[in-house]
Formats: structure tokens, C-alpha cells, sequence
């Protein structure tokens, strides 16, 4: 289950092969759109050209995602540069250090009673994205503006919900999809285009609340809660919880977890009951079912004082040494600070501007040199024209920028901002 909204969740071309049977990796626990504008293509490429990935015995090649003569494909190499990374399958990557801890949770609690699927491509169709978990046809997350498209049917997915649908069809019933999912989005500590997450999914039938003399509605949910509320304690320890009434497309009721933690109040993950609908279009009308979603992320930034989502994405050892497999809440020891460079841009925007447009350009050329893109100023003047105002934070977390790489950086973000978006600098 998906949250649209660490990244939060936060409960999130027809030949690629998108849920091939090699691609199915199974595990049984041994115990317990709007239109946007796409960017102008560029034949400049700062980023190294991956020409294929592996993911699940599949070859995706680089063509197949990355299409300079499909007007609506906006991926860029840089996010195509991801695919087959899987930092959910390291052991010793606080990424799948959170993750091996839930599965260690439902090993203990739920005897192989769920499989885990962790190695599902990323590449699905709109109908598994959207139209599959009922994401209503004018929702802001179907634009080109938020959502990674190869082409006006496939997508890089936002949230592993988009393999729900499949998996039911398929005969599963208890399920954790775990994978790398895809968003255009802001730039700051907290988000990045590519992050992880975690689906929890559980089929009843009517015999299992029959048997509580309960609604089965009320039964799913008392369920639900009792299974995620042993999830923060084995996770966070001994915290005050308490639940929120949400709402979700695709559950009623929908819930979010929050616990308070470190004398603050913590969304975990967001859930429900989920709604018939999705059932009946798996042939499962007689049966009630609960979900849930989970950003790894999230969970890891609190659990491992990790102050930038960035670091994740580091092949730095001062980072990747400080974490073992099994090591849940390490602390995170920063190795260096090192200082920030400010950069201002400002300009002339057009009706067709966004901001997630911008942060993909600037993201284009700095990469994980650009700590936050952030708007300080914004004015209309009297002819009707509007003025934004951007200040760029360069920093690296591995070394001292010097001057000259910054301008330089940011006279490239000038040109391709002027030329790309239809802006004019001032």
C-alpha cells in the first residue's frame, strides 16, 4: 500500500518484461494524469551511460527506458543509473538492515504464512500504477510533472502497490513487496527521485471472522492494528503509539501509525482495510483484506541518525563501514561537514513552470552535489509576469567543493534552465 505524499509514505513500453516468472523471487519465512510538459530532450550527458541492468534474471537495456525520440519519456540517465542498485537486498546497507528486521518480525509472529518478493521490476504499465489500486484519473501523481513515464503506458512505478493486483491474480494472499520506487520531487535532506518501500498485504475469508462473531470490516482492522502495533515495538521499543484517521483511494478505513519518539510525534507508515473494488477485480468479492506502506527511508534516517537521504546513494567507506548486517539502530557517526555553497537564480516564469521541472534540471547537472533547491522569493509585477527566486545549496558529503566547480555548476544550470523550461533570467 502506497502513501502519496522521508520521502513520506510513507503509505508512494508493453515489450519490457514486466513481472516475468524469473522475475518472481519467492521466500517463505522457515518460522513464525495531469499534463505536464516533459523537459526538451538533451544530447548532452553528464552522468555514465549504463547501457543495461539486471534485475530478477531480466535484462533491461538502456533503449528500452531511456527514449530520446518518445516526446512523453522524461527519464533521465541519471535515474536510469539506479535501476538494479537494490540497496534493499545489501545486508549490510541500513536500507536492507530495516528491512531483514521486519521480515525477522513476521518470521517470528506469523509462521510462513507471508511470502516476500524483493526483486520485482520497477518498469510496470499505468494500469498496475494507477488504475489497479484506483488512483482517480485526474490525480496530481499521474502527471509527467510527478511520475517517471517511458512511454504514455509504462512508468517507472511511484510505489510497490503497482504489483498488488498481480500477485492477487496470481494466488498469492499474504504478501511483502519490497522495491525501489520512482518519484520527481523536491530537492532537500528528506526527498530524492529513488527511494525505498515496503507493501504488506492480507487476504481473510469469511470463515476467519465468522469464527469472532465480528464484522469483517472490524475484524480486518483490529487485525491490522495488533499486527503493525507489534511492529514499532519490535522496531522502536517500548513507545506510545497512537492511530489517525486518514484517508487513502484505496482503503476505508485508513489509518496512519504515529509513535512518538524522541519527544516528538512520528507518522511510521500509513494503512487500511482495503477496498472491495480491488478484491473484486481479483475474483476475491467474498473475502476482506488489510494493507500497509512503509518508506524505508524514514524508518532508517530515525532509526540510524541519518541527517541526509543522500548518504544512502554513497559508496563512501567512512559510510557504508559503519553498518553490519543485523545491526539495527547504529548510530550514524558523520565523518565531515563540509561547507555549503549558496547559488541564487532567479527568473521569469512561464504558465508551463514547475518546480518539479526545475529540480530535475538542477538535479541533471549538480547530481548529488545539490543538497537543497529551496524558493525565497516570489513576486507578480503589474503586467502580470511572476518572479521566483531559487537558492541552490551545492555541498558534497565526500569533499570540499572549490569556487571554480560551483560556478561552474551553476552557470550550467543558468543555460539549461533558459533553455529547457522557457524561463527568462533576470
Amino acid at each position: 500500500m502506497t502513501i502519496f505524499s522521508v520521502q513520506s509514505t510513507l503509505f508512494t513500453r508493453a515489450s519490457v518484461a514486466l513481472l516475468s516468472s524469473n522475475g518472481l523471487k519467492r521466500f517463505s519465512f522457515s518460522s513464525a494524469a495531469l499534463y505536464s510538459p516533459p523537459l526538451p530532450k538533451t544530447k548532452k550527458r553528464r552522468f555514465p551511460i549504463v547501457s543495461a541492468v539486471d534485475i530478477g534474471g531480466v535484462t533491461i537495456a538502456r533503449n528500452d527506458v531511456v527514449r530520446d525520440d518518445d516526446p512523453t519519456n522524461n527519464v533521465p540517465d541519471s535515474i536510469f543509473s539506479k535501476l538494479g542498485m537494490q540497496l534493499h537486498r545489501r545486508d549490510k546497507h541500513p536500507i536492507g538492515i530495516i528491512k531483514n528486521a521486519i521480515y525477522d518480525y513476521f518470521e517470528s509472529n506469523y509462521a510462513k504464512k507471508f511470502e516476500t518478493f524483493e526483486d520485482l521490476s520497477p518498469i510496470v504499465t499505468t494500469k498496475q500504477n494507477f488504475d489497479d489500486v484506483l488512483v482517480p484519473a485526474d490525480h496530481v501523481s499521474r502527471s509527467l510533472n510527478d511520475t517517471y513515464y517511458v512511454d504514455s503506458q509504462t512508468v517507472l512505478r511511484c510505489h510497490t502497490s503497482a504489483h498488488q493486483a498481480e500477485l492477487l491474480r496470481k494466488g498469492h494472499r499474504r504478501f511483502l513487496v519490497t522495491g525501489d520506487v520512482y518519484r520527481r520531487d523536491s530537492i532537500d535532506s528528506t526527498h530524492y527521485p529513488v527511494f525505498h518501500q515496503m507493501e504488506g498485504f492480507c487476504v481473510f475469508s469469511p470463515e476467519d471472522w465468522n469464527e469472532s462473531g465480528k464484522d469483517s470490516t472490524l475484524y480486518a482492522a483490529e487485525d491490522l492494528k495488533k499486527c503493525l502495533e507489534g511492529l514499532a515495538r519490535h522496531l522502536f521499543g517500548a513507545v506510545e503509539m497512537r492511530w489517525v484517521d486518514t484517508y487513502f483511494p484505496f482503503t476505508e478505513p485508513s489509518f496512519e501509525l504515529e509513535i512518538y519518539f524522541k519527544e516528538d510525534w512520528l507518522e511510521v507508515l500509513g494503512c487500511g482495510v482495503t477496498e472491495q473494488r480491488i478484491l473484486k477485480q481479483s475474483g476475491l468479492e467474498n473475502n476482506v483484506a488489510w494493507a500497509f506502506g512503509l518508506g524505508l527511508e524514514r524508518l532508517a534516517m530515525v532509526l540510524f541518525d541519518i541527517p541526509d537521504i543522500r548518504l544512502f546513494w554513497s559508496d563512501d567507506e567512512r559510510f557504508t563501514s559503519q553498518f553490519g548486517k543485523g545491526e539495527l539502530g547504529v548510530k550514524f557517526k558523520p565523518f565531515s561537514k563540509y561547507p555549503p555553497c549558496y547559488k541564487d537564480i532567479s527568473f521569469w516564469i512561464s504558465e508551463s513552470f514547475t518546480e518539479n521541472n526545475f529540480c530535475e534540471v538542477v538535479r541533471g547537472i549538480a547530481g548529488d552535489l545539490v543538497e537543497e533547491v529551496k524558493l525565497i522569493d516570489s513576486f507578480t509585477n503589474k503586467k502580470g509576469m511572476t518572479s521566483h527566486c531559487y537558492r541552490i545549496v551545492f555541498r558534497s558529503m565526500e569533499r570540499s567543493l572549490t569556487d571554480e566547480k560551483v560556478n561552474d555548476l551553476q552557470s550550467k544550470v543558468r543555460d539549461e534552465v533558459q533553455r529547457k523550461l522557457n524561463v527568462e533570467l533576470r
